[in-house]
């Protein structure tokens, strides 16, 4: 089943707040443009780091009913999608907008976004803390841009 994107966030340096944008351009080989890990100023940066992240809209409507914040990109993912499986991705690459990424592997929550945004953060998303992706292809994504399997 293909999905959406719904909100797209960026951080412009490691432990900077997520910004929420209605467009970004996704580089090949890179990452976000003006995110924090495609301009090399990620906390993880050349250790740990993803190019872009994605993280599903209804694992963060369950994480909001335990009363934690997430709204606003506190889960400190790039992309939010909706009506798409991110682990049915799993070996396969997608088109999103203009860009095409390929799915690399699960991103877990670790202990340094629990430091930037509120106890209980990093238990609540363990088991959905989204997936890793490459990008492939160059590209404009948009919020409401489908997800369509390649």
């Amino acid at each position: 089943m293909n999905g959406i994107v719904t909100k797209i966030f960026i951080a412009v340096q490691g432990a900077a707040a997520m910004q929420a944008v209605e467009e970004i351009e996704a580089i090949a080989e890179c990452g976000l443009r003006g995110d924090r890990y495609a301009s090399g100023n990620g906390t993880y940066g050349g250790s740990d780091e993803c190019q872009v992240t994605l993280i599903e809209s209804e694992d963060l409507e369950e994480i909001r009913t335990g009363g934690l914040h997430v709204e606003n990109g506190e889960h400190r993912r790039n992309l939010v999608t909706r009506g798409i499986r991110l682990e049915g991705l799993h070996g396969k690459r997608f088109r999103i907008g203009e860009a095409v990424l390929e799915y690399k592997r699960p991103r877990p929550p670790c202990r340094h976004l629990e430091s930037l945004t509120e106890p209980g953060m990093m238990k609540a998303l363990a088991g959905c803390g989204g997936v890793c992706a490459r990008v492939v292809k160059s590209g404009k994504i948009r919020a409401n841009d489908p997800i369509v399997i390649l």
